[in-house]
């Protein structure tokens, strides 16, 4: 196996693209006498593509509970008992004092995070634009927001307008493991919302969540159908199982060398991609996130998630420089305009990636 993952390596950097047999390859082969080559290849493919900058953000949950979606993850639906806070959407006072926090921790961009449906034209949808503006105004960080599903180019185009500057919108799994996490809603509203906001100028930031009941072959599709939406940032959490949701109840976290191992394949297989690792890495890793970066990670969330508490910032800053990395430094929001992408056909081929998926669902 060490020989294969030098083979892999060696392909990767000089431009190949990883197939999805190779990488379910790497995460069914590999085991505790070889992880530490697949994490030193990993981490070379990081170095090589990437640098040693590491991007921190950080998120705000401006609206919590009473989804009406049924993502089987999530404890903000209606749906489960979990026993959450819930309350309306953030005033403005809330909002900046979470974009100053950020700052404080040394982020570089917040994201406005709603737990509904999605967005629609109306009286919730100027809120939000204000809210928007407010932070983006205030200049301590870029405005990102995780709004649910689009169906509207003229709402992404205000929400660039009010000065969004990244959206995450999340495939959350492979397409062939949709139907067994939600029913509420398609795999071709998710695409279609990634497109609105890509064709409104804004970054996209999408990922997923590992630890629901995947095969380790569902791991390298989804690590695929992310490559076709070829998003800016993809978001790698891990479940934190919660009680009451239907995840929580089926499934126990990931073991840490189990976790390590699918970050350094989402690695090789998204080698030009920043990956943060995010929601449940407390939980999963442990005293082994440092290793994450060594596994190939190039990002990190800093501060709390939306339900659950993170990792102090002066921790993740303490293992960053321990690291011999370096955080990107926030001196202000930056002309991150959108790089160049893949065109729309190409993205339109990750739903191809779903044939017989089409129905599955995906969470907002």
């Amino acid at each position: 196996m060490r020989d294969r993952i030098q083979s892999l390596q060696d392909e990767v950097l000089a431009g190949g693209e990883l197939s999805v047999d190779a990488a379910t390859e790497l995460l069914e082969g590999v085991g505790r006498d070889n992880l530490m080559d697949l994490l030193g290849a990993a981490d070379r493919i990081r170095r090589h593509f990437i640098g040693d900058e590491v991007h921190l953000c950080s998120i705000v949950n401006a609206k919590s509970g009473r989804c009406s979606e049924d993502c089987g993850f999530c404890a903000q639906s209606v749906r489960f008992q979990t026993g959450i806070d819930e309350y309306e959407l953030l005033d403005e006072e809330a909002a900046l004092a979470a974009a100053s926090k950020a700052k404080e921790n040394g982020a570089e961009a917040l994201g406005l995070v709603a737990a509904w449906r999605g967005l629609k034209k109306g009286p919730e949808f100027e809120k939000v634009k204000t809210l928007i503006r407010k932070v983006s105004e205030d200049g301590k960080v870029h405005a990102d927001a995780s709004l649910g599903l689009i169906d509207d180019p003229e709402v992404a185009r205000e929400l660039r307008e009010a000065g969004l500057q990244t959206y995450n919108h999340n495939l959350e799994t492979a397409a062939s493991h949709f139907g067994k996490v939600v029913e509420t809603h398609d795999r071709s509203d998710r695409l279609r919302t990634i497109e609105l906001v890509r064709e409104a100028g804004m970054n996209v930031c999408s990922g997923g969540i590992l630890g629901m009941g995947e095969t380790p072959r569902q791991r390298a599709e989804l690590a695929a159908e992310l490559r076709e939406v070829d998003p800016d940032m993809v978001p790698l959490n891990f479940l934190n199982p919660i009680e009451g949701t239907p995840a929580g109840e089926e499934f126990e976290p990931l073991p840490p060398l189990e976790a390590l191992k699918c970050i350094a394949v989402f690695r090789f297989m998204l080698p030009r991609h920043h990956i943060m690792v995010a929601g449940g890495r407390e939980k999963v890793l442990g005293q082994m996130a440092p290793l994450m970066y060594l596994a190939g990670a190039s990002a990190a969330m800093v501060g709390d998630y939306l339900t659950t508490g993170g990792t102090p910032a002066s921790q993740d800053h303490e293992v960053i420089d321990a690291m011999e990395l370096q955080a990107r430094p926030n001196d202000g929001p930056k002309d991150d305009s959108p790089r160049p992408h893949r065109s729309r056909a190409q993205v339109a081929s990750a739903s191809g990636t779903a044939t017989g998926a089409e129905a599955a669902g995906g969470h907002a």
